[in-house]
């Protein structure tokens, strides 16, 4: 069992590579810790999701973050903000509705481990949002609506966050 430091550093360690399944599965087993800090506190800490979590604050859905949960959050990194288009990110910030019906399309409740998915072979949760996700597990790597989870399993003690390299726009947003 480890720390929530090294389920961070795996997290860090995550985004620099594109993991295969069987890769995934084993950072999941070592990252499922119980942590005393909720998705919030985790997406804070790492230092990676600044563009999330400022997004998190304007839609006012920290709060809801913070709650008992459990939730599975498919968190895009700032890298992953950074794709989309010039400006979207602060029209976004403009529009708090929009904003967090793309976000809570992010969120699944419940708590969806990556060897479950995996060994599923994929996976069709609805979000919070409202609508499905389409999690395939292909040539060893696992894919939300095309996004790659680039790490998995971040233990939180509500929940649990999936690193993406995509921001995930649900259909009647794009």
């Amino acid at each position: 069992m480890i720390g929530t430091k090294q389920a961070l550093l795996l997290m860090a360690a995550g985004l620099m590579t594109t993991t295969p399944a069987g890769a995934q599965m084993a950072a999941s087993k070592a990252a499922e810790t119980t942590s005393a800090k909720t998705i919030v506190d985790v997406a804070v800490e790492a230092g990676t999701f600044k563009t999330l979590v400022t997004a998190l604050k304007a839609a006012d859905l920290v709060g809801a973050l913070q709650g008992k949960g459990p939730f599975t959050v498919f968190a895009p990194t700032d890298a992953a903000f950074a794709k989309l288009p010039a400006g979207t990110v602060d029209a976004l910030l403009k529009d708090p509705k929009k904003l967090a019906a793309i976000l809570t399309y992010h969120v699944v409740p419940g708590k969806v481990m990556a060897e479950d998915v995996i060994k599923a072979g994929g996976a069709e949760p609805n979000t919070l949002e409202g609508q499905a996700l389409d999690i395939q597990v292909r040539d060893g790597k696992v894919y939300v609506n095309g996004a790659q989870v680039t790490t998995a399993d971040v233990a939180a003690s509500n929940g649990v966050i999936h690193v993406i390299d995509t921001v995930l726009l649900p259909p009647s947003s794009k």
